[in-house]
């Protein structure tokens, strides 16, 4: 039984029939793919289901701007800068090649649109003007994006340019872009642009269409980015989510035309019928009470922060048992959201999943004639 240091309380249950399996990568051979590099990810636990040559460093393409994307919403979260900012072209940005919205010196639109720009209709030169408002330089830019490469211990992946045109020395992996994929999860804006089926600019004169087409083609599909080369040939990160259960794909170097979109499709084929996603406690459930000293409330309900299961092997789901450890006491101030303890799922002697059970309401300390009244009312019962 493991322990956790200032807890006293451990309530074991064993449920029988039910198993979280620790699933490993399964072999190439219960799938064929066109893919040079590919891998299937469960988002949630960033398990590997399925890969081909997953570290195999290539070039990206457009698949690229995920990053950029991911930087721009890290800079938006921080408050560095705000969707509501005007981003104006620069000579600069308005010189690259390939996908573009024809962005002139001097135009502007706001930081949200030149987003979508990028999301949506796969802008090179929104990716530049972007860069350019966040951090003076397209070329500081690049290095922030791969100080987050770094940051999420990506060790297949540097970035030459934020827009995908082939360079020197720029590449990555499927492994790293399905850890990029999983991150941009954490952020709903990510998601949210590169869901969008299509987009006006310019007052509706020029309309960008996505061209992520599994969000037509695939039930479940609400992101990321396609990307294609003649370097890199047909690329996709993509994610598709079923019944709570929420899968990562990525697939490099797919030599036929939309062959990307069919590879993917094959692979969460594969993933949806093989595996599920298992809950055993949805989100903000009461698992436990905690009892609270000098507070104004006598006691707090332990809830739980995230939904708690595990992706399984359908058909090899036994020998699961849950620990759950939470402190019997507390003193107050408490606040909202607050950890109280965890819930931590294993089958057989291996850890699955975990889940910090939190305070469901603030709790203000009582003053000093409120402690005394409760102490006489609990020795004399009053």
């Amino acid at each position: 039984m493991r322990k956790i240091s200032g807890f006293i309380l451990a309530m074991v249950l064993v449920l029988g029939n039910i198993g979280f399996a620790n699933v490993q990568p399964v072999q190439a051979v219960e799938i064929e793919t066109e893919a040079t590099s590919a891998i299937l990810m469960d988002a949630a636990t960033g398990q590997i289901l399925y890969e081909k040559e997953s570290h195999k460093q290539l070039a990206p393409a457009s698949v690229t701007k995920l990053m950029t994307l991911l930087v721009a919403a890290d800079a938006i979260a921080s408050g560095k800068v705000k969707l509501t900012d005007t981003v104006t072209g620069s000579a600069n940005a308005s010189s690259l090649g390939g996908s573009q919205i024809y962005l002139k010196p001097g135009e502007t639109f706001t930081l949200e649109q030149m987003l979508y720009a990028i999301a949506v209709g796969s802008a090179n030169d929104g990716c530049v003007a972007v860069a350019e408002h966040i951090d003076g330089t397209h070329e500081a830019f690049v290095e922030e994006m791969n100080l987050k490469a770094q940051a999420l211990g990506l060790k297949d992946t540097h970035f030459v340019n934020a827009y995908g045109l082939p360079a020197k020395g720029h590449y990555t992996s499927a492994f790293d872009l399905a850890i990029i994929s999983r991150e941009a999860l954490n952020y709903p804006l990510v998601r949210k642009l590169t869901s969008t089926k299509e987009y006006d600019l310019r007052d509706g004169k020029f309309k960008l269409w996505n061209t992520n087409k599994l969000l037509w083609w695939y039930q479940g599909a609400d992101g990321f980015k396609t990307g294609w080369t003649n370097e890199a040939k047909y690329c996709l990160a993509s994610t598709v989510e079923r019944n709570g259960f929420r899968l990562i794909s990525v697939v490099m170097g797919v030599p036929q035309v939309r062959g990307h979109f069919a590879e993917s499709m094959k692979i969460y084929n594969y993933g949806f019928a093989k595996y599920e996603f298992k809950q055993f406690a949805p989100v903000a459930q009461k698992l436990g009470v905690v009892k609270v000293t000098k507070g104004m409330d006598a006691e707090v309900n332990a809830l739980t922060e995230k939904p708690l299961g595990a992706t399984v092997e359908k058909g090899k789901d036994k020998n699961l048992w849950v620990e759950t450890k939470l402190n019997p006491m507390i003193s107050a101030p408490i606040q909202k959201g607050q950890k109280l303890g965890e819930v931590l799922l294993y089958r057989d002697d291996q850890l699955q999943a975990s889940v910090n059970l939190i305070a469901d309401h603030a709790i203000a300390k009582a003053g000093l004639v409120e402690q005394m009244t409760r102490t006489v009312k609990g020795t004399f019962g009053f």
